[in-house]
């Protein structure tokens, strides 16, 4: 081999270099609500749609109860944390709202429950229990309210949801957050209401998010946040290049090590 053509050769190896370097540079990732300015701002019209949700046959609901007697407390808690519920039904991890809208409590016996909100079936719990415990303070809430979190997230899963709402947000960050490679300018929510079922894409990207309604995840919807694949496929081509280009500087460079050794 002439020494122009080893001449070559050298050249080639620090080019082959800068382009593995090259292949290396990572793409931008997408970050939430980038149309925010730098400085201090003020966001107006945010949404706030908090409605509390009247209770339906077929509902779980956690009650409990809590007043100057800790004796009572246990008696009328541990039934609900035992399971039994003499008279009624009782799930674990919650009373069943029967078919006649009823709910059947230790004590205070047969109550309805259905087209009550769960403050207005507290309220009337307290009163019940009047007869048996000084001041009793009721909370009610709901044990088979759920929100499914599916795709590009920490940890995918069914998320218990005892009130009425929960911001996306605050949904997103308990199941782990968002992945890097998700696409957090089209979050899809499915959301059922009577016999149909509605779809909305959201923009993490954009602080708009705030106004929209939809930002309040509501029982039974379901997330799915999808996965950037062109990014991802960008991805994986600059990691080919980068083997491939690895792989011919290296060969090259053993290439020119013989040859010296050979006209040596």
């Amino acid at each position: 081999m002439t020494g122009q053509s080893i001449f070559c050769l050298r050249l080639f190896i620090p080019a082959a270099f800068l382009l593995v370097m090259a292949s290396c540079k990572t793409t931008k990732q997408s970050q939430y609500f980038k149309t925010l300015q730098t400085k201090d701002t003020t966001l107006t019209g945010f949404v706030n749609i908090y409605g509390e949700l009247k209770i339906v046959k077929g509902d779980r609901l956690a009650i409990t109860a809590s007043s100057i007697s800790t004796q009572e407390d246990a008696l009328f808690n541990g039934n609900l944390n035992s399971g039994v519920n003499t008279g009624g039904t009782t799930i674990l991890g919650g009373y069943f709202v029967e078919p006649d809208g009823t709910v059947f409590l230790h004590r205070v016996g047969r109550i309805m429950a259905e087209g009550f909100t769960r403050r207005e079936f507290a309220r009337q719990v307290e009163n019940k229990l009047l007869l048996y415990m000084k001041d009793p303070i009721v909370q009610v809430s709901f044990t088979n309210h759920k929100i499914t979190i599916l795709g590009a997230v920490g940890t995918p899963q069914v998320l218990n949801m005892p009130e009425e709402q929960i911001p996306l947000l605050d949904a997103l960050v308990l199941s782990g957050d968002i992945k890097p490679d998700a696409k957090r300018n089209s979050i899809t929510i499915i959301r059922e209401e009577g016999t149909e079922k509605k779809v909305k894409h959201l923009n993490l990207e954009d602080n708009s998010i705030f106004n929209s309604p939809w930002y309040y995840v509501k029982p039974n919807d379901i997330i799915l946040v999808g996965t950037d694949t062109a990014a991802t496929e960008k991805a994986e081509k600059r990691a080919k290049l980068q083997t491939t280009l690895s792989l011919v500087a290296s060969a090259a460079s053993l290439l020119i090590i013989l040859l010296n050794r050979v006209i040596k």
